[in-house]
């Protein structure tokens, strides 16, 4: 038992490479996954690994244990907020709730379970496509805690679930569950309890087989309508489908159009 607490304790964020799936995995179920900062500084690392290395194409990020997280570890993290608020991204990393203007330019799908509160709800926001176990519960609590939701949300849930849908559950603190936050879009698909993971590594892994250049490119035309209008989005289709038309993906591509094969690509 005491050599368990002293891994989780040393590695509060998990990684492993699934062919071209980097797995990110939330390591400290003791606490129901309470982020303290050696967690979002691991995570932020996480994230760095997956941006800068070629043969990583998506992220899956999913928890260990019961629940996905009960949120920010208030005793480890209050102390640490200055007058320019929590300082959590080391050399290397990238900020995975991507609020300071640098985003990982390559697909996160998430597996979440049990309790999914406050930066959970968010980093899922954050993310590309999120599968929920049936029985999650989900809360965006920080209003009943005093303060407000600094990872995104009051940005990014307005946007993906309508308004109302966004103020119903982050003004009021409720709790909800998987049917509804299926309804407002929040997860994509709801699965049996315990089949999560299994779901959202055949999504990335399905996301994975496609052309990475072509899947980057399509996250960030997306991502540039959503920050910068849709007029500066359609600018930037031309010039993107010139860059992608003459890589060797392409060209695996048409080739395996034409021969009725599957694809194998090699990302450049």
């Amino acid at each position: 038992m005491n050599e368990q607490h002293s891994v989780s304790d040393s590695s509060r964020i998990i990684t492993e490479r699934r062919g071209h799936v980097l797995l990110i995995g939330f390591n400290r179920p003791e606490k129901r996954n309470a982020a303290d900062l050696a967690l979002l500084q691991q995570l932020a690392l996480a994230y760095g690994e997956l941006e800068r290395d070629p043969e990583l194409r998506v992220g899956l990020v999913y928890a260990v244990g019961d629940h996905f997280t009960a949120g920010l570890d208030l005793a480890d993290i209050g102390p640490r907020l200055g007058p320019d608020g929590l300082d959590m991204v080391p050399d290397g990393g990238i900020h995975p709730w991507q609020v300071d203007g640098q985003s990982v330019s390559k697909p996160v799908v998430m597996a979440v379970q049990g309790t999914c509160l406050t930066l959970g709800i968010e980093l899922m926001l954050a993310s590309d496509i999120s599968v929920a176990a049936e029985s999650t519960r989900f809360g965006q609590i920080e209003v009943a805690r005093g303060i407000l939701p600094f990872g995104g949300a009051t940005i990014r849930f307005p946007r993906t679930s309508g308004w109302g849908n966004a103020m119903r559950w982050m003004l009021t603190g409720d709790m909800f569950d998987s049917r509804e936050a299926h309804r407002i879009g929040l997860v994509q698909e709801v699965v049996p309890d315990g089949t999560q993971f299994e779901r959202a590594l055949e999504l990335a892994e399905r996301i994975a087989a496609q052309a990475p250049l072509a899947v980057q490119a399509t996250l960030a035309s997306a991502r540039t309508a959503v920050r910068e209008g849709a007029a500066a989005a359609e600018a930037g289709l031309q010039p993107a489908l010139a860059r992608l038309a003459v890589t060797e993906d392409s060209r695996i591509g048409m080739e395996a159009f034409v021969s009725r094969r599957p694809a194998t690509f090699v990302g450049r």
